[in-house]
């Protein structure tokens, strides 16, 4: 218990600073649903600070301690949110609680009878996405919180009035501890946020914890083909539900017939056929997301038929694999590929496509991860025809390592190192031909390369 719960009471007046950020506005719009009343601010106005207006939550542009209402009952803040913040400062003046991001959803979540917590290093947003797909047309009305845009949701959330809450659980700082999960999805585990876990054994120690948190009567699915989920699960003693490529796996894939882009196959659940995909986005990686939110509506009792047309209907998240135009007579995709096991999986899907080239422009994501992971970056970013190397995203932080993605590129045999973007788009327009694949990837803002790209071809079309 996180003490938010007694705060979850029609007419409580709550503040929340960073209101307009992809997982705060939604809180708000549940918040204000459940009869509190809801204010906040945010340092921009956006399209989400103007739906929350239209609902009648009160949103201040700036940070100042007199946003903050005299009467407050509570505040909730993300992680991005210090203790210098003058709302935060004013809070604790007047003794009034601040509470977690994630404490307010944990909280939350336990008013559902279905808590469907997505975990795992790689592939959460996808396979959240999927699951959000699936519930959607099983017309089970979830309310959903997606680290990414779903073009479905012309959005990364919904507010539902279902029994079922859908949310992407992060590890890092140990956020997914504060939540409440009825089923948990733990999909892979590696070596990640190295700038926070000590060490892959860490990690494990982390996700372990999170499935720890699951109720006896609910589910904990896993995935049988990773061994560190496995690994890490051991010690719990507890009955998993698992999913993979292997038929030992309560939920597993057969008869996998991959056409370009496309892969088909069926749903097996302990021997028995349980429903039949199309999944309309490439990869093995996808195949077992989609058997992971196969497993997750077994576990809600769903439908196959839902399974079936949810993930038909599904063309991928924002920013995973997402087809951005062409430049030249060549594809233009973006994907957030921002760890080498995410590369890799990206490249596997990518290389039957058929392209006759492969062109990579990668930026890496934080100077942490590229110094801890730089040998598995290396041997990834050989692979392609041709790795641009754009500078490293800082992100949240400082280049005390003294690295540079030149380091990266010194590694390997034929890329090429630009500091600018401008740089790059200008070598990659004398580069692009047809029958080539460009992919823009990164967790920064990599993606704005190639809309450039792809913008410039068709200005030269007009």
């Amino acid at each position: 218990m996180t003490g938010f719960e007694k705060y979850l009471v029609p007419g409580k007046k709550g503040h929340l600073i960073g209101i307009g950020g992809v997982s705060m506005s939604p809180l708000a719009e549940v918040l204000n649903g459940m009869g509190l009343a809801i204010g906040g601010s945010d340092m921009n106005e956006s399209e989400k600070t103007d739906h929350l207006r239209s609902i009648g939550v009160d949103v201040h542009i700036g940070h100042n301690a007199a946003n903050l209402a005299p009467d407050a009952d509570f505040v909730v803040r993300t992680a991005a949110v210090h203790d210098e913040n003058p709302e935060i400062i004013a809070a604790h003046e007047k003794g009034i609680p601040v509470f977690e991001r994630t404490q307010a959803w944990g909280a939350i979540m336990r008013d559902y009878h279905n808590a469907l917590c997505i975990a795992g290093t790689h592939g959460k947003t996808t396979t959240t996405s999927m699951s959000t797909h699936i519930l959607m047309a099983a017309q089970k009305d979830p309310t959903v919180m997606i680290g990414g845009t779903l073009p479905l949701l012309h959005a990364g959330h919904r507010v539902g009035k279902g029994d079922t809450i859908i949310l992407e659980s992060c590890e890092y700082y140990n956020s997914f501890h504060s939540f409440s999960p009825t089923i948990a999805v733990i999909l892979n585990i590696e070596a990640d946020h190295l700038d926070f876990f000590k060490d892959l054994e860490d990690v494990k120690a982390s996700f372990r914890k999170f499935a720890s948190l699951v109720p006896e009567n609910g589910h904990i699915i896993a995935n049988m083909d990773d061994e560190n989920t496995m690994d890490a699960l051991k010690p719990l003693n507890r009955e998993l539900f698992t999913f993979g490529l292997t038929d030992r796996a309560d939920v597993y894939a057969e008869n996998v017939d991959r056409k370009g882009a496309q892969t088909e196959f069926d749903v097996m659940y302990r021997g028995k056929l349980f429903t039949h995909v199309s999944l309309r986005i490439p990869g093995l990686h996808n195949v077992k997301n989609a058997l992971a939110a196969a497993a997750a509506a077994i576990c809600l009792g769903i439908d196959p038929t839902a399974v079936t047309y949810g993930l038909a209907g599904f063309t991928g998240a924002g920013r995973r694999f997402e087809f951005k135009g062409k430049y030249n007579g060549a594809d233009v995709y973006d994907d957030y590929a921002h760890h080498p096991g995410e590369l890799k999986a990206l490249l596997d899907a990518v290389e039957p496509l058929g392209y006759k080239r492969t062109i990579v422009v990668f930026q890496p994501h934080t100077y942490s991860r590229t110094k801890a992971l730089f040998e598995d970056f290396v041997e990834q970013l050989r692979r392609p025809d041709i790795a641009y190397l754009a500078e490293i995203y800082a992100a949240r932080e400082k280049n005390t390592l003294g690295i540079s993605s030149s380091d990266l590129s010194k590694n390997i045999p034929g890329s090429r190192y630009f500091k600018t973007f401008a740089d790059i788009e200008n070598d990659l327009r004398k580069t692009a031909q047809p029958g080539d694949i460009i992919l823009t990837v990164g967790a920064g803002d990599v993606y704005k390369l190639g809309e450039s790209l792809v913008a410039g071809d068709v200005r030269a079309h007009v």
